[in-house]
């Protein structure tokens, strides 16, 4: 399937001609999804009809353990024995699922924010997200699922990846909104920032590890560890891709973006005594100063 319907292009260009640019992003919700938030339990609302209910942060902390690690896609996780990862340590970011049954038996959680993910690959998302999974989804992520088969959600515990930005049902935050947030942290630019109340919406920052991490940061005892997040090589193939149905990347070229969050998110992980650990032998991380664990490199098991 295409990466965006046409008929989406149109409501996305629509909807920010009549609303301007500080309600651009209705178009994530509209037309037909409403979340209907109370003091006590939050809803996911399709055409009128309820579809799923969001779970709280506390769903995600009550299965974590000592280490979360955040699974990408990149080239490099075909150099990674990852059946060495503890059960249900794992959040597996967009075509990360795909280690499901084969590398990975029990993740942690699935973190999808990006609906094109959604159009491209629904067949690998109905295949390998089973009843009972604990999915971290944007407001995009759940309309578009929603279009496609609206009664899907129904049997998964959906935790909402709300951008702290551009927040569902308000305007477009400006840096000074969010500089009065007490729960946010921005670098001295402004230009990167970290939420540690996830439940309150996340900064999003070109890539959904950047989202991930920071509920695996509120989540987190000990250490947070990244496989597959190479960033640099993103034009290659993913590891479940081959040339020929190779999907457009821009994670490459936000490099910049995406690690001045992830910076800014170690700084903070250092104050609360928590680590980063780089297991990804190829990863713009190492030019970082992430440094590299080959803990999980194929060559060392042999």
């Amino acid at each position: 399937m295409a990466d965006r319907p046409w008929h989406r292009s149109l409501i996305k260009s629509g909807v920010r001609l009549f609303l301007g640019g500080s309600l651009a992003h209705v178009q994530d919700w509209f037309p037909g999804l409403s979340i209907v938030r109370s003091q006590n339990i939050s809803e996911v609302h399709y055409r009128g009809a309820k579809v799923s209910t969001l779970a709280g942060m506390d769903r995600l902390r009550e299965r974590t353990g000592d280490r979360i690690y955040i699974v990408g896609s990149g080239p490099s996780i075909r150099d990674c024995g990852l059946s060495g990862l503890e059960p249900g340590s794992a959040i597996l970011l967009n075509g990360a699922i795909g280690l499901i049954g084969s590398q990975i038996d029990e993740p942690l959680a699935i973190a999808i924010e990006d609906e094109r993910f959604v159009w491209r690959h629904i067949d690998m998302i109905r295949s390998k997200i089973m009843p009972g999974s604990l999915c971290l989804f944007s407001v995009s992520v759940l309309r578009a699922l929603c279009e496609i088969d609206k009664n899907w959600l129904a049997d998964k515990t959906i935790i909402l990846i709300d951008d702290i930005r551009k927040p569902y049902g308000a305007r477009r935050r400006s840096p000074d909104d969010l500089r009065k947030l007490q729960y946010v942290r921005l670098d001295a630019e402004g230009s990167a920032g970290f939420s540690l109340s996830p439940d309150r919406g996340v900064f999003l920052g070109g890539s959904v590890a950047v989202s991930a991490l920071q509920f695996a940061f509120y989540c987190a005892r000990h250490e947070v560890g990244f496989l597959g997040i190479d960033i640099s090589n993103a034009d290659e193939p993913r590891f479940y891709e081959t040339g020929s149905d190779t999907a457009f990347s821009g994670i490459a070229r936000a490099e910049g973006r995406i690690i001045e969050h992830l910076v800014l998110a170690r700084e903070i992980a250092a104050e609360r005594g928590i680590s980063f650990v780089n297991y990804s032998p190829v990863s713009a991380l190492l030019k970082y100063d992430f440094g590299y664990d080959d803990r999980f490199a194929v060559k060392a098991k042999a």
